[in-house]
């Protein structure tokens, strides 16, 4: 068809050279055919006249055009030079918590588009409730259960005596029972670097699995496993890894995997890895808390929620978490604050109750170790101080070669005593506890 603008031209130029147009032709084509020639014809003499137009009204104020175009030129610059800062600064500068949720929201939209079909393994673990019984792996293992022949959670326990078991059944009759010594659990944090230190690298290692079963072969009851890459240095393989490490060496030890959880699908990854629990952040999920504790139990995932103030830990006392890791760093502000966790262990039930207290959050001592233990703590995680150091068999020993009071003894001014996994005092390097190789001890 013939373009309408060319069939428009054709009637005006023919009303042109042959009169005007009948009186019966449709008035919207006359109306439209004695519109002005540029809509038809390329009429360059119109262009060029108003080219010459703006030329003239530049160089006829010099000045005001170029003040009017200097700020421009300015401003585009100053902006391309905060672009390009800021480019670089996201590479280099340290990441906070906002930073590393956002991030991680946007990981995890590609890890959900890797993972859509409902035959994918992680699918399939997130699909599936546990219909068995949960071994509980990783309560049993920061209980010490294993090493109480008379605690009813070990499954080698020698059954008590009647007349035992007959005081015993009394005295839960009357809602009490029998305190006994506290055995405290040890756990390493495995990671090159850490969130609350950022910039800082503190351990070069290539393999996490070896690393783990040398601080499983060294005592430790449980390993926390990083897998965030930009936060931590690890990733999935390396979990899987000290999974199958620890397997090998021990029957008791537990694998955490430790991240920025703020997907469900993290879920779908540790438990399809084969880890025993995962370390929730009450600060990162909020009021989602009590989703991610629901999901991790059906699909038989145990859990630790970290807290850092005084509403995180009732948050999560009240959202029913079984293990709770006190943390002296502020996830969110990012300050250290050396007695928060000592401040926050009243919180918590005594001895042998239902919660799991752990604390932690830059231990670099063994003193300040057994502090925290003796307030209250069923255990310490421990990260920087034993990552690349040749302190991490006496750390370990240090937990796992002494009983502690029970917590409700926790305020009665005992911290520096210290007993032996007999319950007898040990003579120690404290000085208020006498050595019985001491000639004056006794006169």
């Amino acid at each position: 068809m013939m373009p309408v603008r060319i069939l428009f031209g054709l009637l005006w130029l023919s009303s042109y050279h042959f009169g005007t147009l009948s009186a019966s032709s449709n008035t919207r084509l006359v109306q439209l055919a004695s519109a002005p020639p540029l809509l038809f014809v390329n009429n360059q003499n119109f262009k060029n006249e108003r080219k010459n137009q703006r030329r003239n009204h530049y160089f006829s104020c010099p000045q005001q055009q170029q003040q009017q175009q200097q700020p421009k030129r300015q401003q585009r610059q100053i902006d391309s030079e905060n672009s390009a800062g800021i480019l670089y600064s996201s590479r280099n500068q340290a990441e906070d918590l906002y930073g590393a949720v956002h991030r991680k929201e946007y990981e995890m939209r590609g890890v959900k588009a890797q993972h859509q079909s409902l035959s994918d393994p992680v699918r399939m673990a997130m699909s599936y409730a546990q219909e068995s019984e949960s071994p509980m792996r990783l309560a049993r293992a920061l209980r010490r259960v294993y090493e109480d022949a008379e605690n009813p959670a070990n499954p080698n326990a020698t059954p008590r005596a009647p007349e035992e078991e007959e005081r015993a059944q009394k005295l839960r009759q009357l809602g009490m029972t029998e305190t006994g010594m506290r055995r405290a659990s040890f756990i390493v944090d495995i990671k090159r670097k850490s969130l609350s230190r950022p910039g800082e690298t503190f351990a070069r290692f290539d393999d996490s699995g070896m690393v783990a079963e040398a601080m499983v072969r060294l005592g430790a009851d449980a390993v926390f496993v990083n897998v965030d890459y930009r936060a931590y240095g690890g990733d999935i393989s390396e979990l899987k890894a000290a999974v199958r490490a620890v397997r090998g060496v021990s029957d008791t030890a537990a694998v955490v995997m430790k991240d920025i959880v703020v997907d469900e699908i993290q879920l779908g990854l540790a438990a399809e890895a084969g880890a025993d629990g995962v370390l929730l952040i009450a600060s990162v999920l909020g009021p989602a808390l009590d989703n991610f504790l629901n999901l991790a139990t059906a699909i038989g995932l145990e859990t630790i929620v970290e807290c850092h103030t005084h509403n995180e830990v009732k948050r999560a006392l009240d959202a029913l978490a079984q293990n709770i890791l006190v943390s002296n760093h502020d996830r969110i502000t990012g300050e250290y604050f050396p007695q928060q966790a000592i401040q926050l262990a009243g919180l918590f039930p005594g001895s042998g109750g239902p919660i799991i207290s752990l604390a932690c959050g830059d231990i670099q001592d063994t003193d300040q170790m057994k502090k925290h233990l003796a307030v209250g703590y069923d255990g310490v995680v421990v990260g920087k101080a034993v990552m690349g150091s040749p302190r991490a068999p006496e750390f370990i020993r240090a937990v796992r070669d002494r009983t502690l009071l029970p917590a409700e003894f926790s305020q009665w001014g005992l911290d520096d005593v210290e007993f032996d996994m007999d319950g007898n005092v040990m003579p120690g390097p404290k000085s208020d506890i006498p050595s019985p190789d001491d000639e004056n001890t006794y006169q």
